[in-house]
């Protein structure tokens, strides 16, 4: 594994960081990772290095956390898929260089419980009256009719910059309801030290920063279907 990260990190990925930014008339998209396995090792052992805690139910977790902890896309890429017209997420590998680095994007990579990401699945995010807690002390609600999710106030910051980086970044699609509520939840949880260490170091090794979290007011400005 010490090998492969050198190769993955060392000289030739600087040399890519010299390169023009690709843009889509939004931001820079990432153009260091090709395929999401590229990107896995530099996640966990380069962001995550001596574990952290997850995005939605802020448990702690190690460097060496085994299956109970995954990795969310918090821009899901079911989403991602409709928009690139891929009939499934194999398809979409073998065809979409595009996709690929849009599914590699550390920037909407998180860590999570492994069973809260399977409930999540790709349902919108939103505000569920009521608080109901089906998931001991984990804040996060399904709503099974309504197909929708609440994650705990304290992520919904990092969910949304999240969320807007992907539109804007890769003009993927998020429609009116889902934008707003992003913007929303953006202007109540600011971004703290954790977001910003992230932004940081996602930065040294991928190439591309989450202006939303450099300056949150940025997002105001963005426009939705």
């Amino acid at each position: 594994m010490t090998l492969y990260l050198k190769s993955r990190i060392g000289p030739a990925l600087f040399c890519l960081f010299t390169l023009s930014p690709i843009h889509t008339g939004q931001a820079a998209e990432q153009q260091v990772f090709h395929a999401y396995l590229d990107a896995l090792p530099v996640f966990w052992q380069r962001i995550y290095p001596e574990g952290g805690r997850t995005l939605y139910c802020d448990e702690k977790f190690a460097a060496y956390h085994g299956h109970s902890i995954n990795i969310e896309h918090v821009f899901p890429m079911a989403w991602a898929m409709r928009d690139e017209g891929c009939r499934s997420r194999k398809l979409c590998r073998e065809v979409s260089e595009r996709f690929n680095r849009i599914e590699a994007d550390m920037h909407n990579l998180y860590p999570a419980r492994s069973d809260i990401n399977k409930i999540r699945r790709s349902f919108p995010y939103a505000e569920i009256a009521g608080e109901k807690r089906e998931f001991g002390r984990c804040d996060f609600e399904f709503h099974p009719r309504q197909r929708v999710v609440e994650p705990r106030p304290a992520s919904r910051g990092n969910i949304a910059r999240a969320l807007l980086y992907m539109h804007d970044a890769y003009g993927l699609t998020l429609f009116r309801r889902q934008g707003e509520l992003m913007k929303k939840w953006n202007r109540d949880d600011p971004p703290d030290a954790e977001e910003r260490r992230r932004n940081e170091l996602i930065a040294q090794y991928q190439g591309t920063r989450n202006r939303f979290i450099d300056n949150p007011a940025a997002a105001e400005a963005l426009v939705f279907k």
